[in-house]
C-alpha cells in the first residue's frame, strides 16, 4: 500500500519530455498524458513549480504542444534541435535539468524527476545529501535499474497506463 505524502512537502516537477515522450512511443505507441504525471507527482502536496524541457524543431510544429503544458502548469523551457553535418542531430537538457534542480534545491523539500535517464544519478544522490527527497517517475521498463535504486522512491508508470497514456489510444506492448 501507498503511503499518504506529508502535504506540508514543497515539490518541484522536472519533466525530461523528451525521454517521457520516446518511451511512451517506442514501448506502447502512444502519447503521455502529462497532466496526470503532474498530478501525480504532486500527489496533494504544495505545489512550488514544474518544468519540462522540451526541444524545437525547425518547423515548430510542437507549438500547440508546448501551449498545452503551459496550460497545465508546466513551465516550459525550450532548446533548439541542433543539426550537424551529415544529418546527426542532438536534443540534450540534461545539463540544464541538473543547473534547475540544484538551484531551486534549498527552497524545496522533495524534487520529483521525471525521466528514467541513468545520466541523472550523480544528480539525484547530489540532492540526497542537500537533505531533499528525490522522486523518480517513469516507464519502469525504460529506467535504469541504478536510477530507480537510489531514488527515495520510484513512481512506475507502466503500473498504470490507462491513467498515465492518453486515452482513446490502446496501449501495445511489445
Amino acid at each position: 500500500m501507498i503511503q499518504p505524502k506529508p502535504k506540508e512537502q514543497r515539490v518541484e516537477v522536472l519533466i525530461d519530455v523528451q525521454n517521457l515522450y520516446h518511451s511512451a512511443k517506442n514501448l506502447y505507441h502512444a502519447r503521455v498524458n502529462f497532466q496526470e504525471v503532474l498530478k501525480s507527482a504532486v500527489a496533494g502536496r504544495k505545489f512550488i513549480r514544474a518544468f519540462g524541457y522540451v526541444i524545437r524543431t525547425k518547423t515548430g510544429e510542437e507549438t500547440p504542444f508546448f501551449d498545452a503544458l503551459s496550460k497545465i502548469g508546466i513551465e516550459t523551457r525550450v532548446k533548439d534541435l541542433q543539426e550537424f553535418y551529415g544529418g546527426a542531430k542532438k536534443a540534450d537538457w540534461d545539463v540544464g535539468i541538473v543547473i534547475d534542480a540544484i538551484r531551486t534545491a534549498p527552497a524545496l523539500d522533495v524534487v520529483v524527476l521525471v525521466s528514467g535517464d541513468g545520466d541523472f544519478i550523480p544528480l539525484v544522490e547530489y540532492l540526497k545529501n542537500q537533505g531533499k527527497r528525490v522522486e523518480v517517475m517513469a516507464f519502469g521498463r525504460t529506467t535504469s535499474s541504478k536510477l530507480k535504486e537510489i531514488a527515495d522512491e520510484f513512481i512506475d508508470l507502466d503500473e498504470e497506463l490507462p491513467k498515465f497514456l492518453l486515452s482513446g489510444e490502446k496501449p501495445k506492448k511489445k
